[in-house]
């Protein structure tokens, strides 16, 4: 489905039982809302499960960048306005988690808890540079040029060599998302840093990570983790940047657990 919201069509899926407590899902950079679907059948027990595209990805229109991070959170406030949503569990991965921290800092009356998984809350300075090829690459290249390196730090070579069908599935998410859309929110995470204002959020979070991230690193969980006051780190062993996929039923279990004890407290 595609409703306006921000000035933008923005393309969900809105799935579960009128009623049920509502989880917003947010995907990382160059996928789209089908890359949760690992965690359908769990969250469709008991929540209300709300997909969305991020600006610039799927369904979800390309308007010129670049993005900023406090913009992608605004489209979610709208989407969820413009849904009657008036208030939700979050769960963001890579991109989606930095979305989240935004969010969770803009508007934290709108969250029932947070979720951040392989996320990071800066972008050191030298780091600048890598972020400034990847750019230069979508625009001279293409997205296909990046798939290669995006699946080798995604994936452990183990997951890679063991589920080919599903490292095709994702490389043709990374191939199918457009360059316009992955450069505006490439320059919105070039510009991450909001660890010093971690503290204060207060909504109940749980962070997840996978120990073999290279590009959000455990110790960047660890930051988050130390930062929110009552938080929970969970890392995942034999996981990369997408743990959600490469160890979907600890990751489920992670995630079922934590949601199940928010929800017995409200």
């Amino acid at each position: 489905m595609k409703i306006t919201a921000n000035g933008i069509g923005m393309h969900y899926t809105l799935e579960g039982a009128e009623g049920a407590p509502v989880i917003t899902l947010s995907h990382s950079l160059s996928t789209d809302l089908t890359m949760w679907k690992p965690q359908m059948k769990v969250l469709l027990r008991s929540y209300r499960v709300l997909r969305y595209d991020t600006r610039g990805h799927g369904g979800t229109d390309a308007p010129e960048g670049p993005y900023t991070l406090e913009k992608l959170a605004e489209d979610v406030r709208a989407l969820l306005r413009a849904l009657g949503i008036p208030k939700t569990h979050f769960m963001g991965i890579s991109m989606g988690g930095m979305i989240g921290q935004v969010l969770a800092l803009q508007a934290p009356e709108l969250l029932r808890s947070l979720i951040l998984c392989d996320t990071t809350s800066e972008i050191p300075e030298d780091a600048g540079p890598v972020w400034d090829d990847r750019i230069r690459t979508a625009e001279t290249q293409g997205m296909e040029a990046h798939v290669s390196a995006t699946i080798e730090r995604w994936f452990t070579p183990g997951f890679q060599r063991d589920r080919p069908e599903v490292i095709a599935e994702v490389s043709a998410m990374i191939s199918a998302t457009k360059p316009k859309g992955y450069i505006g929110c490439a320059h919105a995470i070039r510009h991450l840093n909001v660890t010093d204002r971690l503290s204060r959020i207060r909504v109940p979070t749980l962070i997840i990570v996978g120990e073999d991230d290279p590009g959000t690193p455990v110790s960047a969980s660890r930051t988050i983790h130390e930062k929110i006051d009552g938080s929970e780190l969970v890392i995942l062993k034999s996981a990369s940047h997408l743990s959600n996929i490469e160890q979907a039923e600890a990751f489920n279990r992670s995630v079922s657990s934590f949601l199940d004890r928010i929800e017995r407290k409200m």
